[in-house]
């Protein structure tokens, strides 16, 4: 058996996080045969790339849902919220809730200066790799996509996970990078994007589940409507390929400054 995921691509309602968990808790305890429920970017309010009056504390009500409905269902359960866990500026943070009550976190290092977010977010300054269920994942968050350095597999991940808001403006940028990252980091892929409005955007969806060849893994959602996407990873038929073609052993060696 692999990991068996679901990709919640949702509407959010602007600015009211008690009804965004409502109803993404809905959508969680109706899964069957799921490891891991995925959500996306600032699920709990929209995108607020200028305002931060929501920000939450870590341990705040929607990082407590998180761990709460991780151990009432046995799903893990991931997205990003606005965490402020010191007397600075705010992070766009993904969070990782266990089912044994643990929780794992990444703070999205390339901030979307076109929208304002690099002037009131701090980036993150570390990556991060989650063990779960058998696979190593990458959490990113949304901009992270387009900055294949950062998701470079150093031969330490299985998986990349990233959750968005990305405007349906930019729906090709966003199909085209996520095959190419899982091509060339000879892993899967997981893109969790929302749909709906927001006051600056229209979101189109284009959730997408890829193995290591860029391929689906499963039919997709209708644009621009909410729904859930189930794919499963084979951690063996990716170690298969990737003893079968060894191009991860000719990548450059470099060193990143953060």
């Amino acid at each position: 058996m692999g990991l068996r995921t679901a990709l919640l691509q949702t509407d959010i309602e602007w600015g009211n996080p008690a009804a965004n968990r409502a109803s993404a808790e809905e959508i969680i305890r109706g899964l069957r045969d799921t490891d891991i429920a995925l959500l996306p970017e600032m699920f709990a309010t929209g995108f607020m790339a200028s305002d931060t009056s929501l920000a939450e504390p870590p341990d705040g009500p929607s990082a407590t849902w998180m761990r709460r409905t991780a151990a009432e269902t046995g799903i893990a359960v991931a997205g990003s919220l606005i965490i402020r866990d010191n007397a600075g500026k705010p992070c766009n943070r993904f969070l990782f809730a266990f089912p044994d009550g643990r929780i794992a976190w990444y703070d999205k290092r390339h901030l979307f200066s076109f929208s304002g977010e690099d002037r009131h977010y701090a980036p993150g300054r570390r990556r991060v790799v989650v063990e779960y269920a058998g696979f190593r994942i990458l959490p990113m968050v949304c901009y992270d996509l387009r900055f294949p350095v950062w998701s470079r597999n150093r031969s330490d991940y299985d998986a990349a996970v990233y959750v968005a808001s990305w405007p349906a403006g930019r729906t090709g940028a966003w199909d085209a990078l996520l095959r190419a990252r899982a091509i060339e980091n000879q892993c899967y892929v997981l893109g969790i994007n929302r749909v709906g409005n927001d006051p600056s955007a229209s979101y189109a969806g284009h959730s997408v589940a890829l193995d290591f060849f860029g391929t689906p893994l499963t039919g997709p959602l209708p644009d621009g409507q909410p729904g859930v996407l189930h794919a499963e990873l084979d951690r063996a038929e990716l170690d298969a390929f990737r003893e079968r073609f060894r191009a991860w052993e000719d990548a450059d060696s470099f060193s990143l400054t953060v």
